[in-house]
């Protein structure tokens, strides 16, 4: 049973899409729902469509309490590498929420370094609404980013692979080298990095 001061406690979702792929930032989103407004659909972004998703997504903006998205940049992910970027953006996008959580309610099994109580939850994608919505809108972001890196490096089909380590993607390294927006400290980015001096 809750306390009549928890019952109106502010909890957010919080998840991250682009952790494995060779290219683009890291993205993490955190949403808190309106329980006076269940969002029907709600699951792990990576079992929808991308039609169902981007539907979802706009649903969810309409609809939360409060959402944001944020980032950690290619140079970060180098630099403290792709854990420790995760977790930079799981903390960037909870401290830019418009309506600030009072808890956090994390995808996984590791937790940023927060100032409010937390909780990592592994599949919490698929298990709590609001880290679903996090999923999805995360997923959505990194999409976009891709279609425009694809719009901006044509010889790379990032609206297809969307920066994983495809075959595709690796033929395309091959015959055109490493991009600025490239993960450097990825073995397969760094392996052509050194054998291009």
């Amino acid at each position: 049973m809750l306390n009549p001061s928890e019952k109106n406690r502010l909890i957010a979702g919080v998840d991250e899409a682009g952790r494995g792929p060779w290219a683009g930032p890291v993205m993490a989103a955190a949403v808190i729902l309106d329980p006076l407004k269940p969002i029907a659909g709600l699951a792990d972004s990576k079992t929808l469509s991308e039609k169902k998703r981007e539907a979802l997504a706009i649903t969810i903006k309409a609809q939360a309490l409060s959402w944001c998205v944020a980032e950690a940049s290619v140079e970060e992910i180098d630099q403290l590498n792709i854990l420790q970027a995760t977790l930079l953006a799981m903390q960037r996008a909870l401290a830019g929420l418009p309506i600030p959580a009072d808890e956090a309610l994390i995808d996984g099994n590791r937790l940023p370094s927060l100032t409010i109580p937390a909780s990592a939850i592994v599949k919490g994608d698929s298990k709590v609404a609001a880290i679903s919505a996090a999923s999805i809108l995360a997923k959505v972001a990194r999409d976009q980013l891709m279609l425009d890196y694809s719009r901006q490096f044509p010889d790379f089909a990032f609206h297809q692979h969307k920066g994983y380590g495809t075959a595709q993607h690796s033929a395309e390294l091959a015959a055109f080298g490493v991009l600025a927006v490239h993960r450097k400290s990825f073995k397969p980015i760094a392996k052509l990095v050194n054998a291009c001096g």
